[in-house]
């Protein structure tokens, strides 16, 4: 890994702990905050990568739930206040 990388990973990190409970962002709105505009995908690489992160409160540009972990993520959102309906985050 170089130093790019971790500087990456360290400022994703920094977005994704400060989201609470509730609180919803795209993969691309947790690059442009970290400083890294247009770097959606490796944000979605760092979360698959990396345990512990609330990688439930991240979704696609269109509010969609990750595919494959629907069902769970859904879940946990609705816990936590959010409204999901059909696969997709709904704007309060």
């Amino acid at each position: 890994m170089t130093d790019r990388d971790d500087d990456f990973s360290e400022a994703v990190i920094r977005v994704l702990e400060a989201l609470q409970p509730g609180d919803v962002m795209a993969y691309g709105e947790i690059a442009t905050e970290a400083g890294y505009p247009g770097a959606a995908r490796a944000v979605g690489n760092l979360l698959r990568s990396t345990p512990g992160l609330p990688w439930w409160r991240v979704v696609n540009a269109a509010g969609r739930l990750a595919p494959g972990s629907e069902k769970e993520q859904a879940q946990r959102l609705r816990t936590e206040g959010v409204k999901v309906v059909e696969g997709r985050v709904v704007a309060r």
